[in-house]
């Protein structure tokens, strides 16, 4: 007998349980399957891996198999966790059961989706966007559903869905149950749950923003040129599957690239891919055909592969809350994990966020290097602080010979005031220089002036020349032109005159003949 018999399951369930070896419920399972029973609503929160997905489909299947019409949808944001949680809720209820399910995800064909939406069935899972598509076609309906549950509900809002949420709730008019889940619980969520749900349940087991106890944290400050070659050297220490996280899909192309060029095996996965391929890839890696994944934030969230026992985060995330679900990706069911992440001078700032997140009590989070160089950047730039000047004079004297010294000093000084006072001049010399200088500027004045008349002169000359030349010219151009103006007129007369007498000749010919 298992300890889940103390909640009065139905019999295909306490067998489906056994045969999953699920013996002892977790405490997220514990708090969760009573309260859901009663009709509830729930806002749940626990760490990563302790079992949320089966804290909510075993009361939930429970319910559906007293009642004949009720139905569930079940709303997940990414592909990998849907297909995931339709496994779960299969193994649960076992071969042959009368309750149907379809998974309605994007990237899948829609053909296929909607010849499994005529089998009528009762427990709907999918992604936001599709089930929209769904419902503006009009292929589903969900006047039967009684049972809302909204998994990974922080991931679902930071990617956007929180508008098709709201489209979906819509066509749900029934009462009806409402269930979150989620890792951690941000304001958002629990604006959302004020808005639709009645009266919830506050479940949280843990801090939602603590690691697990059985992963081993590793820390590596690397340069950025220097990342891939520690990733091999860490590749080849280690035994088992590897998670390897990166920032971008073009990230993980290259990086599985740059490593089969290393003679290392891996596959990457991202959302730019068919949803196929994607199902292959994951399928292959449960059954442990290559040792190595790499993958963006998609595989973050909900997946539940039991053999990873190293993640290593190569690109840290864009969102600190995230640090955590990668993470949680190892150390599954109680078994043991390590994460290593490797950060650089630009990953500072959000490795600083991260350790907020971990650690909020204390403020000053910093690495042991950058601290160091960030402190001596602080002491070079400060302009409060006086700076004393160092003299190699004071350290060279003892006191006798210090007063000699300075006595020298002050007669070098003395006579330096002596010879400024010197080179001042005399007014004799003072009205010789004024003289010279007065004769200096005049014969410069004399010279400006004759420059000045020899130009004024020039100029006025070539002007005189210019209107003379132009005169003359004027008058034979003039002459010219009236002459020439006559004889074209004259020419033109007399062509005239030729080719009135050549035609009447030609006409008197004629005739003449």
């Amino acid at each position: 007998m298992t300890e889940f018999s103390k909640y009065n399951l139905s019999e295909t369930l306490n067998r489906s349980l056994k045969n999953i070896n699920f013996i002892n419920p977790t405490p997220i399972q514990d708090k969760s399957i009573p309260l859901i029973l009663e009709g509830n609503d729930i806002l749940g929160s626990a760490q990563t891996g302790t079992g949320k997905t089966a804290a909510y489909s075993i009361p939930i299947l429970e319910l559906l198999l007293k009642s004949k019409k009720s139905s569930v949808l079940i709303l997940i944001p990414t592909r990998e966790l849907a297909k995931q949680v339709l496994n779960v809720i299969h193994s649960l209820l076992g071969f042959k059961s009368p309750i149907n399910s379809v998974s309605l995800i994007g990237g899948e064909s829609m053909s296929k989706q909607l010849s499994q939406l005529k089998k009528r069935p009762r427990i709907f899972v999918g992604t936001p966007g599709r089930i929209n598509d769904h419902l503006e076609r009009g292929s589903v309906n969900f006047k039967d559903v009684k049972h809302l549950v909204l998994d990974e509900t922080d991931r679902m809002l930071d990617m956007g869905f929180e508008v098709q949420i709201n489209k979906i709730l819509k066509h749900i008019k029934n009462e009806k149950q409402i269930l979150m889940f989620s890792a951690t619980i941000p304001k958002d969520i629990i604006k959302l749950s004020s808005k639709y749900l009645n009266n919830p349940v506050r479940i949280s087991i843990g801090n939602s923003n603590t690691v697990a106890k059985n992963i081993t944290q590793e820390i590596k400050e690397l340069k950025s040129d220097e990342k891939l070659d520690q990733l091999i050297k860490e590749i080849n220490k280690r035994n088992g599957s590897i998670l390897v996280f990166v920032k971008t899909k073009y990230g993980t192309e290259k990086l599985a690239k740059s490593l089969s060029k290393n003679k290392i095996k891996s596959f990457a996965l991202h959302g730019g891919l068919r949803q196929s391929k994607r199902n292959t890839v994951m399928k292959r890696f449960r059954e442990m055909k290559f040792r190595i994944l790499i993958a963006t934030d998609v595989a973050a969230r909900g997946l539940d592969v039991p053999h990873i026992e190293h993640v290593i985060n190569y690109d840290l995330p864009q969102l600190a809350e995230d640090f955590i679900h990668r993470i949680g990706r190892t150390a599954r069911a109680g078994l043991k994990g390590v994460a290593l992440t490797f950060v650089t001078k630009g990953d500072f700032s959000k490795w600083k966020e991260i350790q907020n997140i971990l650690n909020p009590d204390e403020k000053n989070n910093k690495l042991k290097k950058f601290s160091k160089k960030n402190s001596f950047k602080k002491k070079k730039f400060d302009k409060n602080k006086k700076r004393k000047k160092f003299n190699k004079n004071e350290k060279i004297f003892k006191d006798n010979e210090l007063s000699e010294y300075k006595k020298t000093n002050n007669k070098r000084f003395s006579k330096k005031k002596s010879f400024n006072k010197n080179k001042r001049f005399k007014k004799d010399d003072r009205s010789s220089y004024s003289k010279k200088k007065s004769n200096l500027s005049l014969k410069n004045i004399d010279s400006d002036t004759n420059k000045f008349s020899k130009k004024r002169s020039f100029r006025n000359n070539s002007k005189s020349n210019e209107e003379n030349t132009t005169k003359r010219y004027k008058k034979k151009y003039s002459s010219i032109s009236h002459k020439d103006n006559k004889n074209s007129f004259s020419k033109k007369r007399k062509f005239k005159n030729k080719t009135t007498v050549s035609s009447n000749n030609f006409r008197k010919r004629r005739v003449f003949k």
